[in-house]
């Protein structure tokens, strides 16, 4: 028997199930395919693939269709994700690029994917753990309040008002607003979060006494901004997509929605994109999941950052009944987009 026809047959099925949601049986393989073979040999290969677990029968049918590891084999065995045409990245390049910040950014990717996968899907916000210092500003709004910038290499900005209780608009105030200025960002500037945040805190006692208050302030709120726990947050669209998959979920699509719910269960799934490298799209298959209510779905997700740096991840959830090359293609197209929008 045929290694490459048996695997030919088992793409065959796969591409039709899910094309068509019904059994496969040979006899449409063989008037939908060339095989250059007889039915008889096309039903010897689909018995094999059932023998090894690779397809099987939903009730007393004719048809076939595939399995967890008939999936997994699948996609394993794709040689190539065709990529998009110049078209379709231009489509996303379009709808991405007037993003005016991070949140619009991650609410309008998440929607796009939904978009132009028809899938669950998901999105992380940057990790604080894996985000740095890209730039801290001190903007003096009067006579003692200051506006305190951070912008993250994620394209993250947070901004917070200080009432200093320090003259800052005279020339001894600016100069004492510029030098704390310049020390914050010998401390931070290219730093991760967590290692920014320890550094800055003995930045006080390098002042006059008279000045520490303004120090401990400026500290005190970069700290804050620093520490934010946002890393603990994903953004979810195309939920109600799974109702037209209802026939692929046993019973009900309950259990999916409560893990969707859980969004710790979401986080789980990115984490451990940032050790696959850039580019590199993982796909978990049916019990592949080890959250029991996504046993019956499928999950396609990838990782995104600027430059090297990999600070998040997102992707597709529906069923395993899912096209897998084309949900591949789109999320690596995405997050390779999103990545260069976060680019310095």
């Amino acid at each position: 028997m045929s290694e490459e026809r048996r695997l030919a047959v088992l793409r065959a099925i796969v591409q039709d199930y899910v094309r068509t949601s019904e059994p496969v049986g040979s006899k449409n393989l063989v008037e939908r395919h060339h095989f250059g073979v007889s039915a008889a040999t096309v039903r010897n290969d689909m018995a094999a693939l059932e023998e090894e677990g690779l397809i099987h029968a939903p009730h007393t049918s004719a048809g076939r269709v595939p399995t967890d590891a008939g999936y997994r084999l699948f996609v394993d065995r794709l040689s190539t994700v065709k990529p998009m045409s110049p078209a379709e990245r231009a489509a996303i390049g379009r709808f991405l690029h007037g993003a005016v910040d991070l949140d619009d950014v991650v609410d309008r990717t998440v929607r796009l994917l939904a978009s132009l996968t028809h899938q669950v899907a998901v999105v992380q916000y940057p990790s604080l753990t894996r985000s740095a210092v890209r730039h801290i500003e001190l903007v003096p709004m009067g006579r003692d309040r200051l506006m305190v910038i951070l912008i993250a290499n994620t394209g993250r900005v947070e901004q917070r008002m200080l009432e200093t209780g320090t003259v800052l608009d005279d020339a001894d105030g600016a100069a004492l607003a510029a030098r704390v200025r310049s020390e914050v960002l010998t401390e931070a500037a290219g730093r991760s979060f967590p290692e920014a945040a320890a550094r800055l805190h003995s930045l006080p006692d390098r002042f006059e006494p008279a000045d520490r208050d303004l120090v401990r302030a400026v500290v005190g709120c970069l700290d804050d901004a620093l520490g934010e726990e946002r890393e603990e947050r994903v953004v979810l669209a195309g939920t109600s997509n799974l109702a037209r998959f209802g026939a692929d979920f046993p019973r009900t699509i309950a259990p999916v929605l409560e893990a969707l719910e859980e969004h710790v269960v979401l986080l789980k799934l990115f984490g451990q994109l940032g050790h696959t490298g850039a580019g590199a799209v993982a796909v978990r298959i049916g019990h592949e999941n080890q959250h029991e209510g996504l046993a019956s779905t499928s999950v396609v997700s990838t990782a995104y950052g600027s430059g090297h740096e990999l600070v998040g991840g997102m992707g597709v959830l529906g069923p395993t009944r899912m096209d897998y090359p084309s949900a591949m293609t789109t999320v690596r197209a995405v997050a390779a987009y999103v990545s260069q929008l976060l680019e310095p």
